[in-house]
Formats: structure tokens, C-alpha cells, sequence
């Protein structure tokens, strides 16, 4: 589901900008289960995903968390990370952050702060995963981007960020080890990720 702020529906008036959505997210009461992001330009409500998916965001933060960074956390609560240079807002699956980014009173947090993103992907949310989040996540400097294809059951870290995006990536099939770069520079055992068996 996309949001537009309704001042965007007259004619005379000027689209919202970054900050004006940042704002209508601040007052926007999104309801239990969904997340709501900034993805090129709209206000994106994305349900979560199958109940599986929990699980898996758990085994990543089992497994990872040994492996933080001095100083940075590990979550998969849902929190606002905010872009200005690339006017994104983003709601990672599991994040890894520097923890005194999350010391604040508001509902945006530093996205310079992460050291780490992960997203799980769905049908609604795959597009955006692959393409929006690989480039911005990479132009905003997020070292390790860790994307779990849930439909084709792989896993894909993007490293190396730059301008242009990521310059660096690696895939495997869920059920096998991949290397995850620094600051983590650890193997993450992607055991356990793949659809329970109905």
C-alpha cells in the first residue's frame, strides 16, 4: 500500500518534500504487523511477512551478534533509519547500529549510524529489496548489506558501498556459510533460514 500526504492532491501546490514525509510518518498511527517507509518519493505500508520469518531474523541475530562491532547493537524491533542525502527512509528487518544513534527521543534514527542491514524479502517488498534499497544502502555507506531472498532461498551480501551502490556482492543457497565483510568479518551458518516444510 503507498501513502501520499494529502497535500499532494491539489495542483498549486509543491509535492512534499523529505522532511514533510518524514513528518507525516512521525503522525501516522500504522497498524500492528505493517512497517511504513520512504521509497522513492511515497510513504510505503508493507505488512510483515509469514511467521517464519521471525525465526529467521532471530537466527540472524544469534548468529551476528557475537560479532558486533564495539559499541553497536543488534535488533530486529522496528525502527526508522533515516537517509537525507538520499532522501530514503528505511525500516531494516535486522539492523546493526552504533547504540548511541538509538539514544534520542525520536521516532528517526542516524542512518550513518548502521553498520549492518538486513531485509528479508517478500512479494510486495522484493523489488524494492533488490533494487531501491541495494543502490541507496550502498550510496548512504552502509557497509554490509545482508538481503535473504525468501523465494529463492539464498542469501546475498552486498559489501564495499559507494556512490554507484555496492561494489562488491556474494550469493549461496540458504543451507550453506557465507563470509560477512568487516566490521563483522565473520561466516554466518544460514541453517535454519529456508520455509518450514508444510
Amino acid at each position: 500500500m503507498t501513502l501520499m500526504d494529502e497535500r499532494t492532491a491539489t495542483s498549486d501546490t509543491a509535492p512534499p518534500g523529505f522532511e514533510d514525509m518524514l513528518d507525516v510518518l512521525d503522525e501516522l498511527h500504522v497498524p500492528d504487523g505493517f512497517r511504513a517507509e520512504i521509497i522513492r518519493g511515497n510513504i510505503v505500508v508493507s505488512p510483515w511477512s509469514k511467521a517464519y520469518y521471525l525465526d529467521v531474523m532471530d537466527l540472524v541475530c544469534d548468529r551476528l551478534r557475537p560479532h558486533l562491532p564495539d559499541g553497536h547493537r543488534l535488533s530486529s524491533s522496528p525502527a526508522l533509519y533515516v537517509f537525507p542525502g538520499v532522501e530514503r527512509g528505511y525500516g531494516p528487518d535486522v539492523n546493526a547500529a552504533d547504540a548511541r544513534a538509538r539514544r534520542t527521543t525520536s521516532h528517526r534514527l542516524d542512518g550513518v549510524a548502521l553498520s549492518l542491514v538486513v531485509e528479508l524479502t517478500s512479494p510486495s517488498t522484493r523489488d524494492d529489496d533488490f533494487h531501491d534499497k541495494v543502490k541507496q544502502y550502498g550510496r548512504a555507506g552502509v557497509p554490509v548489506y545482508l538481503l535473504l531472498d525468501m523465494q529463492e532461498e539464498q542469501v546475498i551480501v552486498f559489501s564495499m558501498p559507494s556512490a554507484a551502490g555496492y561494489g562488491a556482492h556474494e550469493a549461496r543457497p540458504f543451507g550453506e556459510k557465507v563470509h560477512i565483510p568487516a566490521p563483522f568479518d565473520c561466516t554466518l551458518d544460514t541453517s535454519g533460514f529456508a520455509a518450514p516444510a508444510e
